[in-house]
């Protein structure tokens, strides 16, 4: 994979760029956009805020975005950037239907897999994205986000033309983005990340350090060999020492750090729980492979998400 880096002209027009979903994630991503000054930068939210406020390693920033609360007061946008949960996708439908154009790119920033075949169908023809998001953002307040970075990129999108026009709209800010060739494979391979650090994380209610743990290390492994034989059969090329491997990716991020489905737990929000081991079992089934312990996670974690209901 190889990193791209290079800005536009400073004579290309203004884009305007919607974020939908304000976010860890989200937030994250339109305070570096807007923190450039290259774009107009739409905040699609469902509680307007007045500023947002972006910690990330070389400082903290205050930018100032356009809100909208009402999609019906949105326009077509050139990029739109999907960044709720997974099982809130068809909630934020009436923001893409006013937003989207066949002319209009979306980024889908989200987990799991299947992006284009969850958000094609909304998206009025528009050109849609995956994206694969490796960043740590946590949400400190509805106006503050904090980056914290671990792996060695924190986006990896495909090396093909809408790829590369993801690159050149982040570059020149903080968040390193790398190009793939083989889309699947990075899919399965973030997939894996979260199949393990989520679920564990969030039954515990400890943030990542608990991974470190000697038993939680065995148990990880074990979810990770169920996991690698179903992404395998879903045609990602998955290594011999892929579990070892992933393991190793995670502990690049500091202990402290918590996972998006650990803090919706904390907040009481529901967990995105059929986007990723949900997704490993359904696949699982469709290729008739065992998957029992994952099975076991996803039975407590939706027990978890019936008593939030």
């Amino acid at each position: 994979m190889a990193a791209t880096s290079s800005a536009p002209p400073l004579t290309q027009p203004r884009s305007t760029v919607a974020v939908i979903g304000l976010g860890s994630i989200g937030g994250v991503a339109a305070g570096c956009l807007a923190a450039l000054g290259r774009f107009d930068v739409v905040a699609c939210v469902r509680k307007p805020i007045d500023k947002l406020t972006l910690e990330e390693p070389n400082g903290t920033v205050d930018v100032q975005l356009r809100v909208l609360a009402d999609p019906q007061k949105a326009e077509p946008a050139d990029w739109v950037l999907l960044c709720t949960k997974t099982y809130q996708t068809e909630a934020a439908s009436p923001w893409l239907a006013r937003l989207c154009t066949r002319a209009t790119r979306v980024a889908v920033l989200q987990n799991g897999i299947d992006h284009v075949a969850r958000v094609a169908p909304l998206a009025n023809g528009a050109t849609v994205i995956p994206v694969i998001v490796y960043y740590n953002g946590e949400r400190l307040a509805p106006d503050r986000v904090r980056l914290r970075q671990g792996a060695s990129s924190d986006f990896v999108v495909a090396n093909d033309a809408a790829g590369q026009a993801f690159a050149q709209l982040f570059a020149g800010t903080p968040l390193r983005l790398q190009l793939g060739d083989d889309f699947i494979t990075i899919a399965w391979r973030k997939l894996l990340i979260n199949a393990i650090a989520s679920p564990i994380t969030a039954l515990t209610l400890q943030r990542q350090a608990v991974l470190r743990r000697a038993d939680v290390k065995e148990l990880a492994l074990a979810l990770l060999d169920e996991a690698i034989a179903v992404g395998r059969a879903e045609g990602a090329t998955l290594a011999d020492d892929e579990a070892a491997r992933t393991l190793a990716t995670l502990f690049t991020f500091a202990g402290e750090l918590g996972t998006s489905m650990y803090f919706d737990r904390l907040a009481g929000r529901k967990l995105e729980v059929d986007a990723l081991t949900g997704a490993i079992v359904a696949a699982g089934a469709r290729h008739g492979i065992a998957t029992p312990l994952n099975n076991a996670l996803l039975a407590l974690l939706r027990a978890i998400n019936d008593a939030t209901e």
